[in-house]
């Protein structure tokens, strides 16, 4: 999810914590809960900072290891610690298990995005993404702040966020059943589909689709339960040429490839004689745009001359993002 979300995440947490009569009755450890599961509710995101790196880093690793096993066993100690070093008279183990509880939260939320993450590494390197919500999803975002609203008035928070997870557990069975239904829709259409890939949009009922045959790519909308078809490619495997394999090469494309499991890919020849290499994410069409893209431009001996990932909305930004990396 999106960092408003983790944030008023951790803060609905700190109001369900108030269950414990000693947190409720005691100031000083309600602010240290607090301070706790604001931290750790967005401490796997933390990897962020890669962004000042390049986006090459960025895409290939944010939710990856931050997200992982050792992670969700690290971070809940790390953070408390260091609570530890600001609330010196708080109750540790409680401080601890708040702690747990956030950043389990934040990843286990995180899975049910387009994107997801690496939440079973070091077991598995595979990006665990179920596609049901949206990074930012209005009804988790809204619901937190009627909780947090509500606690600011004087309502006991304990109840009120009991009742609001409750709530939002029954949403997401619902939101799980919908993109079940989207995927029986899909292959209805195309029986012979060997991969459904659906990415939920901000709108409850409105869904990306693209659906992969054994020749051909599909790029679709579900709305309203109605399924509507954009555009087709054909589906081309990446060849093996030297043009390519060169393109691959780059770190940029190589991050792309590592995110995407679906996109269709454009080799041209250019005037000086060298090639350019482009590849668009198929689930994030926008205004009949794929923004997600990755470009590589080779001389003529096939030496990478630039290269971007990440996302644009229009050749002339594409082209002064070249210029600056170049």
């Amino acid at each position: 999810m999106d960092t408003s979300t983790h944030i008023v995440m951790g803060a609905g947490l700190a109001g369900l914590a108030t269950l414990d009569a000693h947190i409720a009755s005691s100031p000083y450890m309600m602010t240290a809960v607090l301070a706790t599961t604001l931290v750790a509710s967005n401490a796997p995101d933390f990897d962020t900072v890669l962004k000042l790196k390049n986006n090459a880093e960025y895409i290939r690793h944010h939710r990856g290891v931050t997200h992982s096993i050792p992670a969700l066993l690290l971070w809940p100690f790390i953070i408390s610690g260091g609570m530890m070093l600001f609330f010196q008279d708080a109750h540790w183990p409680t401080i601890l298990l708040w702690a747990a509880i956030s950043v389990f939260l934040h990843v286990f939320v995180d899975i049910f995005n387009a994107y997801g993450t690496q939440a079973l590494w070091p077991f598995s390197n595979r990006w665990i993404a179920l596609g049901v919500m949206n990074i930012f999803d209005p009804v988790v975002f809204g619901a937190h702040v009627v909780g947090i609203l509500l606690w600011a008035l004087g309502f006991p928070p304990g109840p009120s966020f009991v009742v609001i997870y409750a709530g939002l557990v029954l949403y997401y069975v619902w939101r799980i059943s919908e993109k079940r239904d989207v995927v029986k829709q899909a292959r209805q259409h195309h029986p012979n589909a060997t991969h459904i890939f659906v990415s939920p949009t901000i709108r409850w009922n409105k869904w990306h689709l693209v659906i992969r045959t054994p020749d051909m790519l599909y790029v679709a909308q579900s709305k309203n339960k109605k399924i509507t078809f954009f555009e087709r490619y054909a589906f081309d495997p990446i060849p093996t040429d030297p043009v390519m394999q060169a393109a691959c090469s780059d770190k940029n494309l190589a991050a792309f490839l590592s995110f995407s499991p679906t996109y269709r890919w454009e080799l041209e020849a250019t005037t000086d004689g060298g090639y350019e290499v482009r590849f668009f994410d198929l689930r994030y069409r926008s205004k009949g745009h794929y923004p997600f893209v990755a470009i590589v431009q080779l001389d003529a001996d096939l030496n990478i001359v630039t290269s971007y990932t990440g996302w644009v909305y229009s050749e002339e930004a594409l082209q002064k993002k070249l210029k600056i990396i170049t």
